[in-house]
């Protein structure tokens, strides 16, 4: 699908110089003397690599759509990760860097969206949340106040995260895969 080169907003993917670029940010700009154009910050969808780029209204680029099938993660398998497609059943192997440092986030039988662009992956969203167990958490400091003071824990899957006082081992909490942030206690 062609669209002018204006009409290009952040997350849009479309392919240039021969590749697939992600829209990362976007800046009209409307200059004193000549035309508008709009200011483009492009990350290439296989290899990350980063571009400015100025694009003309008069210009038209192609708009790529990406296919998204819903995954579900079965296991580790030395540095890859596999997955079945929810619908066919086929198994599809990742590596772990593809995936990233959420790749601890991942539990069995957890449901992912994969970004398919002609049969092959680019992308991949884990949930916004997962519950997790804490498995050790640092014991609370007599005299700290209760609303500015967050203390260290580690996760089940190892990873470090800040949470409040009153959160102890063996607990379940819900955790931001974004950020890696504490969000609430699970019930």
């Amino acid at each position: 699908m062609k669209i002018n080169g204006n009409e290009i907003r952040p997350g849009n993917v479309i392919e240039h110089n021969g590749g697939l670029w992600v829209a990362v940010k976007t800046n009209h700009v409307k200059p004193g003397k000549g035309g508008a154009f709009n200011q483009v910050e492009l990350k290439n969808a296989i290899d990350g690599t980063k571009l400015n780029e100025r694009f003309r209204a008069s210009e038209t680029v192609e708009r790529v759509r990406l296919e998204q099938k819903d995954f579900t993660y079965l296991y580790a398998q030395e540095d890859m990760l596999v997955f079945m497609d929810s619908e066919t059943y086929d198994q599809l192997e990742l590596s772990q860097d593809f995936v990233g440092d959420r790749s601890a986030f991942l539990k069995d039988g957890m449901t992912v969206t994969v970004e398919l662009y002609e049969e092959k992956p680019i992308g991949i969203s884990l949930p916004d949340q997962v519950t997790l167990e804490i498995a050790e958490a640092d014991p609370v400091v007599k005299g700290q106040t209760q609303s500015s003071s967050y203390k260290p824990a580690v996760l089940e899957n190892g990873i470090r995260i800040l949470v409040p006082p009153f959160i102890e081992a063996g607990e379940k909490i819900i955790v931001d895969t974004s950020d890696i942030t504490y969000v609430s206690r699970a019930n």
